[in-house]
């Protein structure tokens, strides 16, 4: 059976749910469907110790504060999830799951979404499936040679599971200086990271990330001189597990190698490293797929926008995947204002 709404919102994670939020404000009849199997997007399948960047109060969805977390200035992944739940439940926000969307195409003057559970019908879209189902792995030499274990970051869960392991953690964003400062004490850790690494300052937090986005993102946009965003900072946020870790001299980083062999990884200057399990923290690509029908993708992958709307089919937004769909907008403080320009510019379209 085919369902007709005002729009269709393709994800429910923190980005579907603050579009659902500035959507039910409006008064647009509109449906969150959600490939998952429960309430969280992607923060249930994160590692163990991983921890926000801020407090809770600067971690929130818009109109509802995230509580703070007994114990805890800096919130768990759980944490997260259990805000995520109650904030659908408190907006009755209407997800449908597990709903897995195959395609999105042009039906005349609506788009028709496909999915494994029948079809919907919308007068406009906004994809917000984020990054986290499509794990990078980039082409190094000799990968699939490697007789040990390779993982990605989001197979990574703790570290007792590599107890005594001799590890190599491939990365040298967020993700990657967690996990190494996470097996930098019961493993044989090697730390491989393309350039040396570079720490933001200690007081620096996701407060402040989010400031200079949207800083940078002004100035752009008044056609000021480019700040250089985030990346001018740094690229690791030295949360406390990380500041404890290189501290104590346990994060030491090894350029990038040059191939990998059977037994571990070999740089061109005759160095190897041995390992049982290698762990690529190497980052995400946008899970894009399911808007392959409408034939938008440009450079590196991405979908052309303005703001959020796509410039080849302005019934489409998308949203949370980066600065490129809105400052920060993959972070839980950042994404609430491009979710209520894209709800707004959806009303007047509609209108």
């Amino acid at each position: 059976m085919t369902q007709v709404v005002d729009v269709v919102v393709i994800g429910g994670g923190q980005s579907g749910l603050a579009a659902g939020y500035h959507l039910r404000r409006l008064g647009l009849d509109f449906a969150i469907l959600d490939a998952r199997q429960t309430p969280g997007g992607a923060w249930p399948q994160t590692w163990d110790s991983l921890r926000l960047f801020s407090p809770a109060a600067y971690s929130s969805l818009p109109g509802r504060l995230m509580p703070p977390q007994p114990g805890e200035a800096y919130p768990d992944a759980a944490h997260v999830v259990a805000y995520l739940t109650e904030y659908e439940q408190r907006y009755e926000l209407p997800v449908h799951r597990p709903v897995r969307v195959a395609g999105v195409h042009r039906d005349g003057e609506l788009l028709r979404v496909e999915t494994d559970s029948g079809a919907w019908l919308a007068r406009a879209v906004i994809s917000a499936t984020g990054t986290w189902s499509r794990p990078f792995v980039p082409a190094v030499s000799g990968r699939t040679e490697f007789q040990g274990a390779q993982l990605h970051t989001v197979e990574y869960r703790r570290p007792r599971d590599f107890a005594g392991q001799k590890v190599i953690v491939v990365g040298g964003g967020n993700s990657g200086a967690q996990i190494a400062a996470d097996l930098a004490y019961d493993t044989e850790l090697t730390w491989v990271t393309p350039r040396e690494p570079r720490y933001l300052a200690d007081d620096i937090d996701g407060r402040a990330l989010f400031d200079h986005a949207t800083a940078r993102r002004r100035a752009l946009d008044e056609g000021r001189t480019d700040t250089g965003g985030v990346a001018s900072l740094g690229d690791i946020v030295a949360v406390a597990p990380v500041r404890a870790a290189r501290d104590a001299g346990l994060l030491k980083a090894q350029p990038m190698f040059d191939r990998i062999t059977e037994t571990g990884v070999a740089w061109a200057d005759g160095m190897t490293a041995e390992a049982d399990v290698i762990i690529w923290c190497t980052g995400f690509r946008p899970a894009l797929t399911h808007l392959a029908p409408l034939g938008l993708r440009g450079p590196r992958g991405r979908i052309p926008t303005d703001g959020t709307q796509a410039l080849g089919e302005p019934r489409l937004h998308l949203l949370g995947y980066g600065d490129w769909t809105g400052p920060a907008s993959a972070t839980l403080i950042g994404v609430g204002r491009p979710a209520r320009e894209a709800a707004r510019q959806i009303a007047d379209l509609l209108r």
